[in-house]
């Protein structure tokens, strides 16, 4: 299947898509997109792409705004078969299902469950609260094991209670 039948449903989707393909070659054997492939992507309305393979013209695809998660850069040229579309793929050690609702940056690709989405910010903020306590003991100095310990107890004890806060509420919301 060529990219001209890919666009072709891609453009008949709704809403911001993402391109998300595996590599099925084990070590990658040449890049699995570039520039051509991402400038066409985004005029048919997608905002990303994410792949287990890697990726060329990097230069080229910056300058694009379209964000890459890639499995690692290859110069040499490919000649992509896609297999299926809209079919569960594992990337980057995370299977993603046609519709999931990704996030991605610096440090990879993870999935979000829908129903947990509204709540994210305020997970992310409590997660970040949560290493605070961790992270501010050991910047203060005068640092010692049993500190650091009782550091990383009350580190965990707030994750604890956030995951039961947002479970909570996101069965509630249901």
């Amino acid at each position: 299947m060529g990219l001209g039948a890919q666009v072709e449903r891609i453009a008949a989707l709704s809403g911001p898509k993402v391109v998300v393909f595996q590599d099925l070659d084990d070590p990658p054997t040449a890049a699995t997109f570039g520039e051509i492939m991402c400038t066409t992507y985004k005029a048919f309305g997608c905002v990303g792409l994410v792949t287990s393979g890697c990726g060329r013209d990097l230069d080229q695809v910056e300058p694009l705004k379209f964000p890459c998660f890639t499995g690692g850069t290859m110069p040499s040229h490919g000649y992509t078969q896609i297999v299926e579309l809209e079919v569960p793929v594992r990337v980057g050690g995370v299977w993603i299902n046609p519709g999931d609702l990704l996030h991605g940056d610096r440090n990879g690709i993870t999935t979000i469950p829908h129903e947990l989405a509204a709540l994210t910010a305020e997970g992310c903020a409590g997660f970040m609260d949560a290493e605070s306590v961790v992270l501010n003991y050991l910047r203060a100095g005068n640092v010692t094991v049993s500190g650091f310990v009782t550091a990383r107890d009350e580190c965990k004890r707030r994750m604890t209670e956030l995951g039961k806060s947002l479970k909570s509420r996101a069965a509630s919301a249901r």
